[in-house]
């Protein structure tokens, strides 16, 4: 039988992290994800296309995002996501990030393809990057729904994306492990009705 032992500071740690992400996850208003559910609804009920972009670990959830609604969302079934991460071209990211600007690697794919009623899925934790924030803006103007995932204060991107679901919590690591859970929550709405 184990004996009864005080817990040492890495099990305080990990303790008072999940703690606290789920104090994060219990603030994200679902009213918004259900937002973006319908916004993805009817995307594919008319065949527009859904980008998704973000820096870091946005990149990769962004991305990861992409994957369970190409394959877990669309496999087998007659209506399918047309959707891709802006992300996944790393060529086209490097030579526009070499010549020209980060700022435009984003926005300048969009300009390629996006046409109005597409929908652009943007992450930032911060809500402060310049090319996601740059991305949001070029795609309102085009026509496009805006969805904003973010974090602390939802930042620029917050408050220039027509539908915002924002992680309430200073501590990136927490927003991020959120934005992919409610990424989750979409994938598998799709995926399980």
């Amino acid at each position: 039988m184990k004996s009864e032992v005080m817990a040492g500071p890495e099990q305080q740690f990990l303790t008072a992290y999940r703690s606290k992400l789920y104090q994060a996850l219990d603030r994200i208003d679902l009213d918004q994800v259900e937002r973006v559910v319908q916004l993805l609804k009817d995307a594919r009920a008319n065949n527009r296309h859904i980008f998704t972009c973000g820096n870091g670990g946005s990149a990769s959830t962004a991305s990861h995002f992409v994957t369970d609604m190409v394959k877990g969302a669309s496999y087998l079934r007659d209506q399918r996501f047309r959707i891709i991460a802006l992300t996944d071209s790393m060529p086209t990211i490097t030579a526009y990030s070499n010549d020209v600007s980060y700022d435009c690697v984003f926005t300048e794919q969009l300009k390629n393809f996006a046409e109005p009623g597409d929908v652009l899925i943007a992450i930032s934790g911060s809500g402060n990057s310049p090319n996601v924030v740059c991305a949001i803006e070029y795609a309102r103007s085009r026509g496009c729904s805006t969805v904003a995932l973010t974090g602390r204060d939802g930042g620029k991107l917050g408050r220039a994306a027509d539908v915002e679901v924002r992680v309430a919590e200073e501590h990136m690591g927490r927003i991020e492990d959120a934005h992919l859970i409610i990424c989750h929550m979409i994938c598998y709405y799709f995926m399980e009705n």
